[in-house]
């Protein structure tokens, strides 16, 4: 079996960046993967592909080709736009690359970029991101998303929502959740028998003692707390002072309150080889850290380098 990348947005830089990945990753065998889309929306005709019927093709045309799932959009694509018309064949095509990792005909699920507005108001789609709407597939209450980059491996308990409603959000349950998700992923997965985990505050300078909030009093403590003994916890901590060198060898992974807290960090240490993991699904999901970047679309300027350490990935943990 091998791994399946989705189309993502055509209008965007999904296709680019997963014909530049074939090219890095032709002469590896341990990195085959297929992809799910319209050769229509290749950019390069140079690069060969091969359409394939089944899965299991793919590893036979893949040394010289890449290995196609053809899904034809009932659209042509307008390169670096918004194309709400395309929402459907975005969605079919992410849930036909899930039922063939659910049904063992692919051994995990490399996701390409997808545009939220797009898919909201061309298919009212209701999730906040691939996060959510693979969880609903799967049928599991609580994903926990990691960004992973050789530097750092960090958890948002929160994450595609307003900030304001983030103290609303985190709860001792919902958090106490996500801390076991990842402590038992970081074992499983990144084979780390006794994983450090760093837990941030919530509010300035981890709420000072309650003086600049309560949600650290109320619930993050007695999370900890709940878990003591059994999981290895520090904090709460200051988010602004746990993200320098010398604290992040302090821990093996850091869970943080709401999305930029944990997103702002990760992206200025490990921007260019990003991975982002879904945790707590039935199977392996990874994907690129970046989003569709309709403003370089069409211009061969998009790196490939997130979308191949995706690749690496999924295939890393489906070996665990």
């Amino acid at each position: 079996m091998t791994i399946v990348i989705t189309s993502g947005d055509p209008s965007g830089i999904g296709p680019e960046i997963v014909q530049k990945a074939w090219i890095c990753l032709k002469k590896n065998p341990l990195n085959e993967f297929f992809w799910i889309g319209d050769p229509l929306h290749l950019p390069d005709s140079n690069i060969p592909w091969q359409q394939i019927e089944h899965p299991d093709q793919a590893s036979k045309v893949f040394g010289d080709a890449l290995p196609i799932l053809i899904h034809k959009f009932a659209h042509p694509i307008k390169v670096g736009q918004h194309q709400p018309e395309n929402a459907a064949d975005i969605i079919k095509v992410i849930k036909r690359a899930v039922s063939l990792v659910k049904t063992n005909k692919a051994k995990a699920l490399c996701t390409s970029p997808i545009n939220k507005n797009v898919l909201m108001s061309g298919a009212n789609f209701p999730y906040t991101g691939h996060t959510e709407f693979l969880a609903n597939l799967d049928a599991i209450d609580n994903p926990v998303m990691m960004l992973a980059c050789s530097k750092l491996k960090v958890v948002p308990a929160t994450t595609h929502i307003p900030l304001h409603d983030v103290p609303n959000r985190i709860s001792i349950e919902s958090l106490t959740d996500t801390i076991k998700i990842t402590n038992n992923a970081m074992k499983e997965k990144f084979g780390i028998s006794k994983p450090i985990i760093a837990i941030s505050g919530l509010n300035p300078h981890a709420g000072e003692n309650g003086q600049l909030g309560i949600e650290e009093e109320k619930i993050i403590i007695p999370a900890i707390r709940d878990l003591e003994g059994t999981i290895n916890i520090i904090g709460p901590l200051s988010a602004d002072t746990m993200f320098h060198p010398a604290a992040r060898a302090q821990y093996d992974v850091a869970i943080t309150m709401y999305h930029d807290q944990a997103l702002i960090p990760f992206k200025t240490i490990g921007f260019e080889d990003g991975v982002n993991i879904t945790l707590g699904l039935s199977f392996i999901r990874t994907s690129p850290d970046h989003g569709t970047a309709f403003d370089i679309a069409g211009q061969n300027a998009a790196d490939e380098t997130s979308t191949v350490n995706a690749i690496k990935m999924a295939v890393a943990l489906t070996r665990k």
